[in-house]
């Protein structure tokens, strides 16, 4: 009998649901994105689930021919942690948006991260609540104007990177979504990884925070405003491939080759590096219009290492206590265990 497994196909992962997002809406790349992904990783569509909150992002499993489950406001990942538990072949992706995730969801989300459960984050950010109609998000840079923030905006954003390498996620990417290629690419990285991945896509909000990347995606002035990052090669970037990345002390610094530098003296990406710090820096990069020498973007993967998931190491708990109990036990014998009184 032969065990290699059928080859999916877009179509095989289509639904017959309707999509219902806005025209335009940068969902719609991503969507489409996904399904080549996952038609290229070998995995059967009965042992892929795709979870999710509330908000615009969250309609994603009705348009995926897999298993799925729309659950509540930012405990997606909380179900994903659920779900791998009970069933470690299912291969769980977790969809949310900068609303669900990072504000109502945002403790669910670190703690799955730092436990290294082997479950896969996309984080769409359109740095605005789109679903209740366009009031400012956690993600929203100062000065967005909304319907909540008529004055703009004033408290500090979140950096949803920072985030992620601050809990320890052993996966941690980041992708545009009119990138196609990249998108793709960066999804199948995602999915091949054993362990916690998260995924920020900027994600275009057409109706009510338009352009907000249009420094990242304007194909005009993009290649000045965005560092594509690579493992083992040096950050080099801009038009003419000509700046770079360059350490000075413990501060990075935007460098002209052959002006400033050397291609030898730029910093090379390290991706598998054990401490994050390098790539925490990274995540701290941000474009500043109209100012000399501002840092470009990241795109890519940030850190990739791997390190025992959750699931393994609760597996390997169960069995020691399995072993030492020279058997599975039974749930009588627990009830009357230790701490228990007899009530006359």
């Amino acid at each position: 009998m032969s065990t290699t497994l059928p080859t999916l196909t877009t179509k095989d992962l289509t639904t017959d649901q309707e999509v219902r997002w806005c025209p335009g809406c940068g969902d719609y790349s991503i969507l489409a994105q996904m399904k080549k992904a996952l038609t290229t990783v070998g995995v059967p569509r009965e042992k892929i689930v795709f979870i999710s909150g509330i908000g615009c992002s969250s309609r994603f499993p009705y348009y995926m021919n897999t298993y799925g489950f729309h659950t509540i406001h930012g405990r997606a990942p909380t179900f994903a942690t659920g779900l791998r538990l009970a069933n470690p072949d299912l291969q769980v992706w977790v969809v949310t948006g900068d609303g669900d995730g990072l504000s109502i969801g945002g403790n669910h989300l670190i703690h799955a991260l730092r436990r290294n459960m082997d479950i896969k984050v996309l984080l769409f950010n359109n740095e605005i609540y789109g679903l209740t109609k366009g009031q400012y998000s956690p993600s929203s840079r100062i000065g967005t104007m909304s319907k909540t923030s008529p004055g703009g905006s004033f408290e500090t954003p979140i950096s949803p990177l920072t985030i992620a390498l601050a809990s320890e996620a052993t996966f941690v990417a980041r992708t545009i979504d009119v990138d196609v290629q990249h998108l793709v690419s960066t999804l199948q990285k995602a999915a091949a990884h054993k362990g916690s991945a998260f995924v920020e896509i900027y994600q275009n909000c057409v109706i009510f925070n338009d352009e907000v990347y249009k420094y990242a995606t304007d194909k005009a002035i993009k290649a000045d405003n965005v560092l594509y990052l690579e493992h083992g090669k040096p950050m080099i970037f801009g038009k003419d491939k000509n700046k770079g990345i360059r350490l000075n002390g413990l501060k990075p610094e935007v460098v002209t080759l052959g002006h400033d530098c050397q291609i030898d003296d730029l910093l090379t990406h390290d991706a598998h590096a054990e401490d994050p710090t390098l790539a925490y820096l990274l995540s701290r990069f941000k474009y500043q219009p109209r100012q000399p020498n501002s840092f470009p973007e990241p795109v890519g993967v940030f850190r990739s290492v791997i390190k025992p998931t959750y699931e393994e190491l609760l597996h390997e708990r169960l069995q020691a206590a399995v072993d030492k109990n020279k058997g599975p036990g039974r749930i009588e014998d627990l009830f009357k265990a230790e701490d228990v009184w007899t009530v006359s």
